[in-house]
């Protein structure tokens, strides 16, 4: 974070499992192994671009019962089968148990939707987490909100 005393450091996010993280990689339109390869390399990305999509990404966090307290786990999850090829649904807290998906964690699934604008990615991806059914789902639905008001 900028500020006057200069840049600070709130938290490090690392991991591709992170909320943050799940938003901006379908948002990469360049190959993702080349760029780590490229900055494991000397000379590391000097002269590598990454293209991005110019689009807006919004993802949606589907929690279980409890959750952030407790979690549940073993709850039968529907409805995966029902959502677009465009949206992206990264699996956090889930298990396969007897041929189907269950929770197994309190951040269960991420759904990730682009578009043109803020309204657009934030209804697109309201409408796909919708689609998904689990005991005691939770979500917040703020997700975006502020960025589409700023944008009108």
């Amino acid at each position: 974070m900028l500020t006057a005393d200069g840049p600070r450091v709130i938290e490090f996010n690392v991991r591709f499992g992170d909320p943050e993280t799940q938003a901006l990689l379908p948002r990469l339109r360049s190959d993702l192994l080349e760029g780590l390869l490229a900055s494991a390399r000397p000379g590391g990305l000097a002269g590598h671009e990454l293209e991005w999509s110019p689009h807006w990404a919004v993802s949606v966090v589907l929690a279980s019962a409890g959750y952030p307290e407790s979690s549940s786990s073993g709850d039968p999850i529907s409805g995966l089968d029902r959502i677009p090829r465009d949206i992206e649904v990264t699996h956090a807290g889930t298990a396969r148990r007897n041929g189907e998906i269950v929770t197994a964690g309190g951040r269960v699934l991420n759904v990730t939707a682009l578009g043109a604008d803020p309204a657009a990615a934030r209804t697109a991806a309201y409408a796909a987490a919708e689609m998904v059914q689990f005991r005691g789902r939770q979500l917040r639905r703020d997700i975006g909100a502020r960025a589409v008001q700023r944008a009108r």
